[in-house]
């Protein structure tokens, strides 16, 4: 049943499961949205400094949204790309990229929140623990830029949330009294959001469970694919600039230009690129800029060996002969001519390279040597929860289960297409 499914289905799909699930939140984003423009008339200054990261994190999710179902269902040609066949693979490809794109819509929490600990912390997955709200004091005035900074709180997910107090039981009386791993707490009514003289109470589900700091697994696994395919990405990029410069200025220039950078590409081969990496990084730094070219620097070599090989076929056909002789100059004639015509052995190349950085990453955070702990890495989230296993088991087992999975899938993705655009595997 499956295999009938095209992936420009599937992607729908997920959009709409999101749309109706966080419909709410995306009603609340686009409110978000006009307020800030209506703000920004009004005083420009003011309300660009209220716009981090987060904000405009949450606001790019929301577009991207509205703007993909419509793109993928004017545009034939993106159709027909995202035409082939549904599989395992491809569709836990599909997921990742949604975590990429839409963190802030999948999950509505902060990676890294943290709360009452006590109550929070390793938390089995399907757990749920009932929470009651407090009234929002923080903002008095009555102006434009002040009511749009609570909006931000309102909507954006903070690391940090003084308006909510996770409990493990309730009983209203004068107080609010309030149970938290056997220790009793007490707040005023005048505190408390209330319902028919009642505290409303909630409750707040971890999927997945929860860390030693009561942080939700599900939400940093989601925004640990961020960090996973970001680095991936980048590195993959600036392989493919090194390597296929490096292969095109091999092959045009030959004779000893040829042979040297040949040979520098078989000692970069022999010496294992993860003790490479390490020394780098140890020297320099670790952010997520250096590990972005550091792994990409280190991975040039497989794709220089591959362009090169093709680019010495292509060198002698007509085409290539005839871009050469109208005179066309060497970034068209490797872009225009060269390219597409080696596009399919060097994409494979670079998805399997994919598959490598992410290892290499999750590696380097396991090591202690990733992007540190201002972002949520799956190496980094394995590396914590190795202290708890005997009692947490999902710290170590969930975050490593998605990383096989998602290399798995990336090297399937990579075979299939080989398998069904070189004509030489047939």
């Amino acid at each position: 049943m499956i295999s009938k499914i095209k992936i420009w289905h599937f992607i729908l799909f997920i959009i709409a499961l999101i749309i109706i699930f966080r419909f709410s939140h995306l009603l609340e984003l686009l409110n978000l949205l006009v307020q800030i423009i209506k703000s920004i008339f009004l005083n420009t200054e003011s309300t660009l400094a209220q716009l981090n990261l987060s904000v405009i994190d949450s606001i790019v999710s929301l577009l991207l949204i509205i703007l993909l179902p419509i793109i993928i269902i004017s545009s034939n040609r993106l159709k027909k790309l995202l035409s082939q066949n549904l599989r395992i693979s491809n569709s836990i490809l599909v997921i990742l990229a949604f975590f990429f794109l839409f963190a802030p819509l999948i999950t509505k929490q902060h990676p890294d929140f943290q709360k009452n600990i006590s109550v929070t912390k390793l938390l089995p997955p399907f757990s749920s623990i009932d929470y009651i709200e407090l009234n929002n004091q923080s903002i008095t005035e009555d102006n434009a830029n002040s009511q749009l900074k609570k909006l931000i709180d309102e909507v954006i997910p903070k690391s940090y949330n003084e308006e909510i107090v996770f409990i493990d039981s309730i009983k209203t009386d004068k107080e609010i009294k309030y149970y938290q791993s056997g220790v009793l707490f007490q707040l005023d009514k005048n505190k408390v959001k209330m319902l028919d003289n009642h505290p409303v109470i909630k409750s707040k589900l971890f999927l997945l469970g929860s860390d030693e700091y009561g942080r939700d697994v599900f939400t940093r696994i989601v925004y640990g694919s961020r960090i996973s395919l970001l680095v991936g990405l980048g590195a993959v990029l600036v392989s493919f600039i090194i390597g296929l410069s490096l292969s095109f200025f091999a092959v045009e220039q030959g004779g000893f230009v040829n042979l040297f950078i040949s040979r520098i590409t078989d000692l970069f081969l022999s010496f294992p690129a993860i003790f490479l990496v390490i020394l780098i990084i140890a020297l320099f730094g670790s952010n997520i800029f250096s590990i972005i070219v550091v792994l990409g620097f280190s991975g040039w070599m497989s794709l220089f060996k591959v362009a090169k090989s093709e680019m010495l076929s292509v060198k002698n056909k007509e085409f290539y002969l005839s871009a050469k002789l109208i005179g066309l100059k060497n970034i068209k004639l490797l872009l225009r001519e060269i390219l597409p015509a080696i596009i399919i052995p060097v994409s494979v190349n670079l998805i399997f390279q994919l598959s490598n950085v992410i290892l290499a990453e999750s590696a380097l955070s396991y090591l202690g040597l990733g992007t540190g702990n201002e972002y949520p890495s799956w190496g980094a989230m394995i590396e914590a929860g190795q202290e708890y296993i005997s009692q947490s088991w999902w710290l170590i087992f969930i975050p490593g289960l998605i990383l096989v999975t998602s290399l798995l899938s990336i090297n399937e993705v990579g075979r299939n297409i080989n398998k069904e655009l070189n004509p030489a595997i047939k």
